[in-house]
């Protein structure tokens, strides 16, 4: 495979994304071309900095492309384009092939949840503390234990499942679950009747592996899985789609039941309320980082 990189001001980043797609490209990444150095920007709406822009001033796009014959004639096509005025070629180069997720998993240590609840990754041991563990490997799907979302939605499993999680936690729903980390730490406190869905089959698929590899039982599958009422309904995804699945999320919750959000900056708790606000009252239980999750009751 090849690397073709390109240096270009911020508004051109989406017109060459949207080229390199159509001519292509196997991936398409973005990052800031004076990244550690003293002109480098903070772009995509980190805990306490503004809301973000489209790209950085200066922006390093690099396609990657299965033949050095392909990034030749993405040059060449582009180079005649008015929108390439501004861009230049820095870089065409070989990339050898990996399988770049696993190698990056493979540097996660064991997580702390809790004193006695860990996550820990299929290639270690457990730590003499894990009374309860999850053992994890992500593969191609979100859900390691290391982002502050996911962290303070298993803490917020093990208050609530307690001495008696399959009656605390009750039926769940984990919606869009990743590694599946929600629904296996649901099923570590007592919930029996859980289903995990994600649009995303690998997602489904890390899911079930997941859930092989800890000895617990649930059902994972696509979203059209999840039906009727649940006591515990989980989202780990990110505000924007957050808002637009409130009426979905809302409409399984239980009596009695609980909804809990994750993904949400602490400048966005506002406008989650105002979402949720015709079918249940959001309310900020945990903070991390900058991140919050949000809770609601029926």
């Amino acid at each position: 495979m090849f690397e073709l990189s390109l240096l270009c001001p911020e508004d051109r980043v989406e017109t060459l994304s949207d080229a390199f797609d159509a001519l292509e490209a196997l991936s398409v990444s973005v990052e800031d071309a004076d990244a550690q150095t003293d002109a480098e920007q903070a772009l995509f709406g980190e805990p306490g900095m503004p809301a973000p822009r489209e790209a950085w001033q200066r922006s390093r796009i690099t396609a990657l492309f299965a033949t050095r014959q392909a990034a030749d004639e993405a040059v060449r096509l582009l180079q005649v384009q008015d929108f390439f005025t501004g861009c230049s070629v820095l870089d065409i180069a070989a990339v050898q092939e990996q399988d770049w997720v696993r190698l990056t998993q493979s540097q996660f240590e064991p997580v702390e949840i809790t004193p006695d609840f860990w996550i820990v990754p299929t290639w270690h041991e457990l730590p003499a503390a894990a009374r309860r563990s999850i053992r994890l490997d992500p593969g191609l799907a979100f859900g390691t234990g290391t982002h502050p979302t996911t962290r303070m939605c298993l803490r917020w499993i093990a208050r609530q499942g307690g001495e008696d999680g399959a009656q605390a936690l009750g039926r769940v729903l984990d919606y869009g679950c990743g590694s599946g980390i929600l629904a296996i730490g649901a099923a570590k406190f007592g919930a029996v009747d859980i289903d995990a869905v994600d649009i995303d089959t690998a997602a489904v698929q890390a899911t079930q592996q997941n859930v092989q590899a800890n000895n617990v039982r649930l059902h994972a599958g696509l979203p059209d899985q999840a039906s009727g009422a649940y006591r515990t309904v989980l989202a780990n995804i990110l505000a924007t789609p957050l808002k637009v699945l409130a009426p979905l999320l809302c409409a399984h919750v239980a009596a009695g039941g609980h909804l809990v959000l994750a993904g949400i900056l602490e400048r966005q708790a506002e406008e989650l309320q105002q979402a949720y606000a015709p079918w249940l009252r959001l309310e900020v239980a945990d903070s991390e980082d900058g991140w919050i999750l949000m809770t609601a009751r029926r």
